[in-house]
């Protein structure tokens, strides 16, 4: 990867502990990032936000007194928001299965798991910046396209009456390559 991936790119990184903030900003310089802006929480990100060019962000999910879902919600959601298109990556110590749907259901882009890895971060960046997705608007949600694969199901009726094979586990944790697998199953090697 070379040393300037990140070279106009601006981005955002949002956590309320330092030492966090710290690593993910020593990563973003490695991949050439000039222009990293920190937050400590969701609050004071929104504020940045209205103010600034962003180009990405990178956002924890448990913070007080404003989480990453909420600040997510709000940049894809709200009226003010000055870019709802705007890629986010969110990373969290918790990554069962349940919780990485609510994140995808946010509206995040990717979701990278804590203890983080530089691999891990720069693989979610690079798939956000060259592997787009477009985005949808439904009643209950904006961002980008959930739908990344065919999902099985138990039988062949499709629609409302369809149902989806439920993992034998919902709370088990998640991998970071499990994550990878389920959030993105094209871009993950098949085995």
């Amino acid at each position: 990867m070379e040393n300037d991936y990140l070279r106009d790119v601006s981005v955002l990184v949002v956590d309320d502990q330092k030492f966090i903030l710290n690593l993910v900003r020593e990563m973003l310089r490695v991949l050439g990032a000039e222009t990293i802006i920190d937050a400590r929480d969701g609050g004071q990100a929104w504020e940045i936000l209205q103010s600034t060019p962003i180009d990405m962000m990178i956002t924890d999910w448990y913070m007080k007194p404003v989480d990453g879902l909420a600040l997510v919600h709000r940049v894809r959601n709200h009226k003010d928001s000055p870019n709802p298109y705007l890629p986010i990556i969110m990373i969290s110590g918790y990554s069962e299965r349940l919780r990485i749907i609510k994140a995808r259901d946010s509206g995040i882009n990717e979701f990278v798991v804590k203890p983080l890895s530089a691999k891990a971060l720069f693989g979610r960046i690079v798939n956000t910046i060259e592997h787009p997705r477009q985005f949808v608007r439904t009643e209950s949600f904006f961002g980008p396209d959930r739908r990344r694969k065919n999902q099985e199901v138990e039988d062949d009726r499709r629609g409302k009456g369809a149902k989806e094979k439920k993992p034998a586990a919902p709370n088990k944790e998640m991998s970071q390559d499990e994550v990878d697998a389920f959030l993105n199953p094209d871009s993950v090697p098949a085995d």
